[in-house]
């Protein structure tokens, strides 16, 4: 058994719990949350203690899971970094990524876990493919979410594109190239619809749009290579693969194409999804890799590559939005 302190029982803080409790080999010894009236309702409804301070809980912890806003991020993970607590810190992992290069100079030095939250990652239909395999030449994102105020202190880059971002790193092997990129505040003081075009060395080109004032909800990634295309449905935890196939393929096929220079015969796949809880199964590997002694499946550096890339994103996005604000000052 490992003993598990939770900083942060707001939303997601709340979700944590449940999915801890879950899970065997974890001993939660209790939560932290400056706010009374949050704290309070969790102890009616659980059987989690409450800490009056962080150095308090984190003392009598193995590990810490950071759930607080990104800002206090960079602050508690290191100071439970430096008394030898492992670490599952919520993404965006920092504010600025000299915070997050500074995390990972005191992990190395105090030889910690360190896994970020990027959940998509354990997402159903991510598992149910080798998506590192896939190779893909143009990527279309599209994440749309109804407007809700929690999340609005960071931009819907930091979000949630870099949900996306994360999931592009991880299969691109190539380095990226260019960056370009808009966005409008419309509700908040930050962006909250935005588009990137990240191009990559090998030609690959991901287009991504993220919106947190959309009608609907749509989270969505879709892959395109010389003979597939891979349709992955984040929201729905769906996964399609379309091939094309020069001859007959032996199991069949959907349709077939006539494109002038011979036939091309299409066939669909709908790879078995097992029905998970994604964060339950991101904190369940967060213990694997404690008591295996194995790599963090989302480790630290992979958390700083993403914000790496939201952040390039971030700042096209205001640079554009100051010229126009100067071109509207000038006239």
């Amino acid at each position: 058994m490992k003993k598990i302190g939770l900083l942060g029982v707001g939303h997601l803080g709340k979700i944590h719990i449940k999915c801890i409790d879950m899970i065997e080999g974890w001993e939660p010894v209790g939560f932290y949350d400056p706010d009374d009236d949050i704290s309070r309702k969790v102890q009616e409804t659980t059987s989690w203690r409450r800490f009056h301070s962080v150095e308090e809980l984190i003392e009598v912890s193995d590990a810490v899971d950071i759930v607080t806003p990104t800002e206090n991020h960079f602050e508690l993970a290191a100071e439970a970094i430096r008394k030898g607590k492992h670490i599952f810190i919520e993404k965006p992992v920092t504010r600025t990524l000299e915070e997050a290069e500074e995390l990972i100079r005191l992990k190395n030095e105090y030889g910690v876990k360190v896994q970020v939250g990027h959940v998509e990652r354990f997402n159903p239909a991510v598992e149910s493919l080798d998506i590192q395999s896939i190779d893909p030449m143009f990527i279309e994102v599209h994440r749309l979410s109804n407007f809700n105020p929690r999340g609005t202190d960071v931009s819907v880059v930091l979000d949630l594109m870099i949900h996306d971002i994360d999931i592009i790193l991880s299969i691109m092997e190539s380095p990226i190239v260019s960056i370009s990129a808009n966005g409008v505040p419309v509700v908040s003081q930050q962006p909250d619809i935005a588009n990137a075009r990240i191009e990559f060395e090998n030609g690959c080109v991901a287009n991504l749009t993220a919106s947190r004032i959309s009608l609907k909800q749509m989270r969505k990634m879709r892959m395109f290579k010389e003979d597939a295309y891979i349709s992955l449905d984040f929201l729905e935890k769906k996964a399609q693969v379309v091939r094309l196939y020069e001859n007959e393929p032996e199991g069949g096929y959907l349709s077939s194409w006539d494109t002038g220079e011979g036939k091309k015969f299409i066939s669909a796949e709908f790879p078995e999804i097992r029905p998970t809880n994604a964060i339950k199964e991101e904190l369940s590997s967060f213990l694997e890799c404690i008591l295996k002694d194995t790599p963090p499946k989302v480790p630290l550096e992979d958390g700083y590559e993403a914000l790496r890339v939201a952040t390039g994103i971030s700042d096209e996005i205001q640079m554009r939005l100051k010229r126009i604000q100067d071109r509207k000052t000038s006239h």
